[in-house]
């Protein structure tokens, strides 16, 4: 999962609406976009993070990848949170890197509740461990193997090279150094909760210092938004859904449909972080909350929930800082797809490593 690539190396998201395709440049400390695209998928071709279809999944791939003129064959994907296992072991400082694999194939199968012929896992040193000056911190990730092979697969169908596949915590935390730089003291010091609210699934994700420590996801989305404007017109879905996108709708929805799924997205954010609260003995409070995904964008969401938890809510935007090849990259697109970009960005983000 965390192997070694070749850049330039392109993030492609597969979530269950849509695939996003990014790749990255970087001159010094600073990023450019150089190439982007987002490609719809149709209705059930990935179902809570499992890919269904996969031709219907590679074809967007190959769609996505034609329209954002990238020339790179090097791809990076990554497996849902939840269906990943991750664990952070403690190991002697002294053990070479070679002795700690060996450790950790003779542990594994006390870590993991899967047969080992069925998962894919790899592990990355930390450094020293907190706890003991004598150690490091070994963070093991596994997921079935199932899970990891049908993404690399759908990446060769789609005549492409999957080079790494991630697991998306740590690829949120990965693009959360973009989003850090717009905090104060770039987030040190800071608990910040990323709510992601995507087309079927919220996932919160807390992160202290810029790391994460929690992750929890929900079913909430902005397909439910798509279904209330089905119930209330009398629409197709699909006609619903068009009619969203374009921002043609009766001059009643935003009091009628639009009011009331904020605040249902409110009260999904609330109690998203009254889990983290309950689940937590060290962290009762958060310093600040980054909305992201596709309703991250709904005008007027963030003042609502900052409003209703008493805490400064933005929204998402990893490319504030980043210029853009205008010559390949529509900008106005990319500023309206900007809050659904974090995980692209921290799979784009890993040519640089």
């Amino acid at each position: 999962m965390f192997g070694r690539k070749k850049a330039p190396l392109v993030g492609v998201d597969i979530s269950s609406s849509v695939v996003k395709i990014l790749e990255l440049n970087q001159k010094g400390d600073k990023y450019s976009v150089e190439a982007y695209a987002v490609e719809p998928l149709p209705l059930n071709a990935v179902v809570e993070g499992k890919i269904v279809n996969k031709d219907e999944v590679a074809g967007a791939i190959k769609r996505a990848v034609k329209r954002s003129g990238t020339k790179a064959k090097n791809i990076a994907v990554a497996v849902s949170a939840n269906s990943a296992i991750t664990k952070t072991i403690s190991y002697p400082a002294d053990l070479s890197e070679r002795a700690i694999e060996e450790q950790i194939m003779i542990e594994a199968e006390s870590l993991i509740p899967y047969p080992l012929e069925e998962v894919r896992l790899d592990f990355e040193v930390l450094g020293p461990s907190e706890s003991d000056v004598d150690a490091v911190d070994v963070l093991l990730a596994a997921s079935r193997s199932e899970n990891v092979d049908t993404r690399i697969e759908v990446v060769e169908k789609a005549g492409l090279e999957a080079k790494l596949v991630d697991v998306e915590a740590y690829t949120m935390e990965n693009a959360f150094t973009l989003i850090s730089r717009q905090l104060t003291n770039h987030g040190q010091g800071l608990t910040v909760a990323v709510v992601d609210i995507g087309a079927t699934v919220t996932t919160l994700y807390v992160l202290v210092d810029g790391k994460i420590v929690f992750t929890r996801e929900q079913t909430f989305g902005g397909n439910m938004l798509t279904e209330d404007i089905e119930r209330h017109y009398g629409m197709s879905y699909q006609e619903a859904g068009r009619a969203k996108k374009e921002h043609n709708l009766p001059d009643d929805y935003g009091l009628k449909v639009l009011e009331p799924f904020k605040e249902a997205m409110t009260t999904t954010v609330t109690r998203a972080l009254q889990f983290f609260f309950s689940a937590s003995t060290q962290y009762q409070s958060i310093d600040h909350v980054v909305l992201a995904g596709g309703c991250a964008s709904i005008q007027g969401v963030d003042a609502m929930i900052a409003e209703e938890i008493g805490t400064t809510t933005s929204v998402a935007n990893p490319f504030a800082d980043m210029t853009v090849n205008q010559h390949k990259v529509k900008v106005q697109a990319l500023s309206n797809d900007s809050p659904s970009m974090l995980i692209a960005c921290g799979l784009a983000l890993r040519s640089f490593d």
